[in-house]
């Protein structure tokens, strides 16, 4: 259930980076921030998936909370403060035409 959440989470912030390159910058920039935040993800994952194994015991195992809600809550964290600081914040644009 906890993964379900999270995953819908994860495609709404794609859906959102992706609306936000594109009207900005263009169609390339879209694709470009659609293969960053799925990088993220995927590499994310894999490392906190490792450790998540390790550290939750497979007993706790329930229909609701399992090994990979716990490595999706820590790829959370560092996720957010990527897009918070990638996607987020309005980044001034650069002049680059000469008077």
């Amino acid at each position: 259930m906890v993964e379900l959440l999270i995953f819908h989470l994860h495609i709404v912030a794609v859906v959102y980076a992706a609306v936000k390159n594109y009207q900005n910058r263009g169609i390339k920039d879209a694709v470009l921030a659609l293969g960053v935040v799925g990088l993220v993800f995927a590499i994310g994952w894999a490392m906190t998936g490792t450790l998540a194994y390790y550290i939750y015991p497979q007993d706790w195992n329930s229909i609701y909370f399992t090994s990979d809600s716990l490595a999706l809550l820590l790829l959370v964290i560092p996720e957010a403060i990527f897009f918070k600081l990638f996607f987020l914040q309005d980044k001034p644009e650069l002049d680059t035409k000469e008077s």
